[in-house]
């Protein structure tokens, strides 16, 4: 071997590892996943779609106790893309229902109808997210910060403002939830704040 020359693992050595990554992390992944979206299916498939990126960037994934962190980030920019697929998609099918027939769209009503729950639902999908990593999956300033991409400073000042908003929510009388929700949505749509500086 001539020096200076950086050589790649041994294919067994990377295999192992993507292996002990993909079986300790897999569950936990996948309930991201489920809890995230409408269909046991998407999940799976955006399971396969994460642990394709972990392989194709193994070199980057973090040690423990960074593994998950980093892996729901993944997950969450993955969910992301399908997402925004499926809003294309979604437009599509309304635009040509639209077109073939004057019928309004059924939107099926949620089954948890609890203060908790609608209070959560009124949320900006950004804080539904920071409140949804924290409670269920159990991660601490840090690894938040990591599944999002933002400081730890971010995370803690986010997460004090979700909590505020999430709490003024569950207190407003049920017929200004709406309008509480939509003036919190209005806020953080004016554009990005400090705390991200």
């Amino acid at each position: 071997m001539s020096e200076g020359v950086v050589h790649d693992p041994p294919p067994n050595a990377r295999r192992e590892r993507f292996e002990q990554v993909f079986a300790t992390h897999r569950e936990a992944v996948l309930g991201y996943l489920r809890r995230r979206t409408d269909s046991g299916h998407d999940a799976a498939d955006l399971l396969a779609d994460t642990f394709l990126v972990a392989w194709r960037r193994l070199d980057d994934v973090p040690l423990d106790p960074q593994t998950r962190p980093w892996l729901y980030g993944v997950a969450r920019r993955v969910l992301a893309n399908h997402r925004r697929g499926e809003g294309r998609r979604h437009a599509l099918a309304t635009k040509l229902r639209g077109e073939l027939s004057d019928a309004d769209p059924v939107h099926p009503l949620l089954d948890d109808t609890t203060p908790a729950a609608r209070a959560f639902r009124a949320l900006p999908e950004q804080d539904r997210e920071l409140l949804s990593l924290v409670a269920w999956e159990e991660l601490d300033t840090g690894q938040i910060a990591t599944v999002l991409g933002i400081s730890r400073n971010a995370v803690r000042i986010r997460l004090h403002r979700a909590r505020k908003r999430f709490a003024k929510l569950l207190t407003a009388p049920l017929a200004n939830r709406t309008v509480v929700a939509l003036s919190t949505e209005s806020t953080l749509k004016e554009g990005v704040s400090h705390e991200d500086a």
